[in-house]
Formats: structure tokens, C-alpha cells, sequence
């Protein structure tokens, strides 16, 4: 590179020129970055820079050219309200959705308090134990025989609300006829001993009434002879087996037979003396059963021989 050649009359003059240029040049660069002191931006600097936000520029002070520890007031005027539309907007339904299944919500209602109950004062009088405690029905009449504590000549035996003929034999012991037909059927009756006004009373003991036992054979047929004694035949539920018994007959070791007819047999039970009948049928047909109701075979006195 050639140096300038100061000599030439034309070579000054360009190094001037070129100098004041510089100058310019940079004159220019330290008003366009830096500015010379002035607030108001320039036309071609206005257009150039972007609008600030709320954000940056509050109150109308440049945020940059502000200090950094200085907080800028908020005026009033700067605060907008908010417009809400006047309408809600229409919302259009849900379609169903039909595998959805919703159940009712039952509402269960609280149990309520139970009250606590009174517990009931013991009878005045005890009434301990009878005897006895079981019987079959139909059976006759019989003594039964109770004790206890506190007993009075004046208390009564009652079964099932019903008064008893009463005999008082002390303070702890007593009786009372029970009559057969309080014991005709099967069940429970209730013993206990009050006063006739029920002011003084005892507590209560079930008398157990069951079924008395039955024969156990089905009446299937009968034979007559000359001599006119009948003879029943039997068929025993058991075995099936077929028995031929007459008046007098005991059978199953208690039942024994008292009458014969066409139409029925009937029994003595000889423990509990009670009577049981059973009625002509045709029975089980079975191994050793009779395969027809058997005749009665009469022989007129007219007969020729």
C-alpha cells in the first residue's frame, strides 16, 4: 500500500475530506444508538421501535430511560373496567349416552332408638317345678302336684287362665285335678298359681301334652265262621306282613283287639287306657297280601247238607 504522498497538490485535499467524513460518520452513530440528551424520539426512530405494552411503559415514561430503583405511581386513569357480556352463552345438551347405566340413589333411613325396656319385677310367688311335667292326651283326669315357696289357702292353680279344683297342703306344696278334657289334644299348657284379684301371683310352667301312641297296622280285610267269631286280618305298616287276629288278641304288647266288625276294629291301649279304631281298607298291596278283600262266608241255617 502506498503512502499518501503529501507533496501533490490534490492528496491534502483529499485527506481533509476524507476526514470530515469520519467525523460525520460518527456523529451520526452516537445520535442514532446514544442521543444527545433528548427525550423525544425521532420520526425515523418511532416508526422503527414497536409499540410498548402496559408492561413497559406505565404512565407514559419510557421503562429504559427510567431509573431502576425509582417505582412509578399508577394513576387512575390508567385502570379500564372490564365488560362482561350480558348474556350466558347458550350451551347446547349433552347427547345420552346410552351405556350408561344410573342407578337411584336410596336414601336409607337411620334406625330410630329403642327404647330401653322396663324390666319386669319377679312374681311375689314362686311357683318351682310340677308334676308331672308330660302327658299323652285323651288320657283321664289326673292329680298334678306343685311346688314352690310363699304358697297362701287363699291362691288358686290356673291352666291357661282356666281355675282348677286347688287343694293347699302347705306354704311350699300344693295340687290340682286337671280334668281330661284339658288334655284331649296335643300341645302346651301353661300352670301357674295366683289369687282370684291376680294380685299376687307366680311365674308360668309349660305342661307338655303329646300325642298318645297308635297301632301301626292297616284293617284289609275279615273271615266269618259258623260259630259266628270273627277274625280280622291286619297287614302291619312295617313289614307288610299279614296278621290274622281275633277278640282278645294282644298285639305289639299294649294294643289289644276289643271289637271286630265289617267296618272296624277296635283297641284298648292297656298302659294309658285309651281306645283307638281303625277302619276297613284295602291296605298295601304287597308279598303276602291278599289279592282280594276275602268274603264272610255265612251258612244259613236252611242249608241242605
Amino acid at each position: 500500500m502506498e503512502l499518501a504522498d503529501f507533496g501533490r497538490p490534490g492528496e491534502k485535499k483529499k485527506l481533509i475530506v476524507a476526514g470530515a467524513l469520519g467525523f460525520i460518520a460518527i456523529i451520526f452513530l452516537w445520535w442514532t444508538f446514544i442521543g444527545f440528551g433528548s427525550t423525544k424520539p425521532t420520526p425515523s426512530r418511532a416508526t422503527a421501535t414497536p409499540q410498548t405494552t402496559p408492561r413497559s411503559n406505565v404512565g407514559g415514561v419510557n421503562a429504559r430511560q427510567a431509573p431502576a430503583n425509582t417505582i412509578q405511581p399508577i394513576s387512575l386513569n390508567d385502570l379500564e373496567s372490564v365488560q362482561l357480556p350480558g348474556s350466558v352463552p347458550v350451551v347446547p345438551e349433552a347427547k345420552r349416552n346410552i351405556f350408561a347405566y344410573y342407578e337411584k340413589v336410596v336414601v336409607v333411613p337411620s334406625p330410630s332408638p329403642t327404647p330401653t325396656p322396663t324390666p319386669t319385677p319377679p312374681p311375689p310367688v314362686l311357683l318351682a317345678a310340677i308334676s308331672p311335667q308330660n302327658v299323652y292326651a285323651k288320657t283321664n283326669e289326673f292329680t298334678l302336684e306343685l311346688s314352690g315357696d310363699k304358697f297362701t289357702p287363699d291362691m288358686r292353680v290356673y291352666v291357661d287362665e282356666r281355675e282348677l279344683p286347688t287343694k293347699y297342703k302347705g306354704p311350699q306344696q300344693m295340687s290340682a285335678t286337671v280334668p281330661a278334657a284339658i288334655i284331649a289334644n296335643p300341645g302346651i299348657r301353661q300352670i301357674k298359681v295366683r289369687t282370684p284379684d291376680a294380685r299376687v301371683y307366680s311365674g308360668q310352667i309349660g305342661l307338655s301334652i303329646a300325642p298318645p301312641p297308635t297301632p301301626n297296622y292297616s284293617y284289609v280285610g275279615i273271615f266269618g265262621t259258623t260259630t259266628h267269631i270273627d277274625t280280622a286280618l291286619l297287614q302291619d305298616k312295617n313289614n307288610k306282613e299279614i296278621l290274622s287276629v281275633q277278640r282278645g288278641d294282644l298285639l305289639s304288647g299294649r294294643f289289644r283287639v276289643t271289637s271286630i266288625s265289617e267296618k272296624e276294629v277296635v283297641f284298648m291301649d292297656t298302659n294309658l287306657k285309651i281306645k283307638h279304631s281303625l277302619a276297613m281298607t284295602e291296605g298295601e298291596r304287597g308279598a303276602g297280601s291278599p289279592s282280594a278283600r276275602p268274603t264272610p262266608r255265612v251258612d244259613a241255617e236252611d242249608d241242605e247238607p
